[in-house]
């Protein structure tokens, strides 16, 4: 049995199912109508309306069965392609070899005396002596700035209130005259630290009374810059008995 008729057969149990089944639906929709008919003859005032009525005749109409579908012809089996026949090969002639000549005896080459090689000595040049790089000249530091300029000690300043040396009484009955030169080391506050005879006057009553006087003095101190330091100074005294 084909492909095709076994689809046709398949198509002719569909249809009638679905007569079948249409069949079933009219007979259902019938009986709804039916019964919803004697739904309204149970009820009196519609029964009363319905007996002047023409009553309604219902038959049922069976679907037609559809027309079968044309069967197909059967397709052609295609026939089978015979394989091609390989061509045969045929044998490559195999190369005749040449028949190999004799061998001819070559008399062997006696090898020419080669002399020994001759060295000839190479003079060596004279070695140089290395050549020392000179020494790196030294760097120079820069100069450290100079030093800021001393300003030595005072001692003649109006607010310093320094009293002068008293003039002994005895240097004044006996006529002493003469100037002293001391030389004070001051301190960086302003204070003698060591006061002694540079240049006498002559009379050690005047040289002692100078210095006395002068342990008590205040002085401004020596100045480095802005930094005040100890340094000396020269005070020179005189004593006179004139004015």
């Amino acid at each position: 049995m084909s492909h095709t008729a076994v689809e046709a057969s398949l198509m002719g149990e569909a249809w009638r199912a679905e007569g079948l089944v249409r069949g079933l639906v009219l007979l259902l929709v019938a009986a709804l109508h039916g019964l919803a008919l004697w739904a309204l003859w149970s009820y009196a005032p519609v029964r009363a309306a319905l007996e002047t009525t023409v009553t309604l005749m219902v038959s049922l109409v069976e679907p037609q069965p559809r027309p079968a579908p044309p069967k197909e012809a059967p397709k052609p089996e295609p026939l089978p392609v015979k394989p091609k026949p390989k061509p045969k090969e045929k044998p490559e002639p195999q190369p005749v070899k040449a028949p190999e000549p004799p061998l001819l005896a070559v008399p062997e080459e006696v090898p020419a005396p080669v002399a020994p090689p001759v060295e000839v000595p190479v003079a060596k040049a004279p070695e140089s002596p290395p050549v020392k790089a000179p020494p790196a000249a030294p760097v120079e530091a820069p100069p450290a700035p100079p030093p800021p300029p001393l300003v030595p000690p005072r001692f003649d300043a109006d607010y310093l209130l320094n009293p002068p040396p008293e003039y002994p009484a005895l240097s004044r009955r006996l006529g002493e005259e003469g100037q002293v030169v001391l030389r004070v080391r001051v301190s960086a506050e302003g204070l003698p630290l060591a006061v002694e005879v540079r240049r006498s006057s002559g009379f050690a009553r005047l040289d002692e009374a100078a210095a006395a006087a002068v342990k008590r003095w205040k002085f401004v101190p020596a100045r480095r810059g802005e930094t005040p330091v100890e340094a000396q100074v020269l005070i020179p005294i005189s004593f006179t008995l004139r004015g």
